[in-house]
């Protein structure tokens, strides 16, 4: 092999290597950051159709919340359930997509501190199989930094839950 025809070689080698290497950085943020999400959320893959069953059972992710795909006005949402919350909050910038109408503004205590929130009522919103109708929230713009919506006791008051270890169990009410 003469002088040029190693040199090409030899950079094709090393363009190889770093293709490789940059390939196996791909798959392992792929994976990586799968395991996170499930961390995050460990019910993401929840599917329940609103009446198909009496309870919903949640695992509680790595931070110590319980979070659960849903749905507003048939717009799939995930929840974080927050028994602090009054009502139904929602980061103002989704409002739009999730059919939303921004009603009367409305000052509300936060973990955060006060905030001016706009008042909206939710036509539908399900979570596993359980269906909400007319429930009151609020849209926030102090939460637009993520695509979370905080369930509160507006729903929550509506199901029993219990809590044992990292499960939480939500059941209908007996009639």
């Amino acid at each position: 092999m003469n002088a040029p025809e190693h040199a090409a070689t030899h950079r094709m080698g090393r363009i190889m290597a770093w293709l490789a290497a940059l390939a196996l950085l791909g798959v392992l943020w792929l994976f990586f950051e799968g395991q996170l999400e499930r961390r995050n959320n460990p019910n993401r893959g929840l599917v329940a159709t609103p009446g198909s069953a009496t309870e919903l059972v949640l695992k509680r992710n790595r931070a110590g919340h319980y979070v659960a795909p849903g749905t507003i006005n048939g717009q799939p949402v995930t929840f974080l359930l927050d028994t602090g919350a009054t009502q139904v909050s929602v980061p103002a910038r989704l409002g739009a997509e999730l059919g939303l109408r921004a009603g009367t503004p409305a000052q509300v205590s936060t973990a955060n501190g006060s905030v001016t929130v706009r008042l909206t009522v939710i036509d539908e919103l399900g979570l596993g199989p359980f269906l909400a109708r007319q429930v009151r929230g609020h849209l926030n713009p102090g939460m637009d930094h993520d695509d979370q919506i905080l369930l509160g006791m507006s729903v929550l008051k509506h199901l029993e839950f219990t809590q044992r270890g990292d499960t939480l169990v939500l059941r209908a009410p007996a009639p």
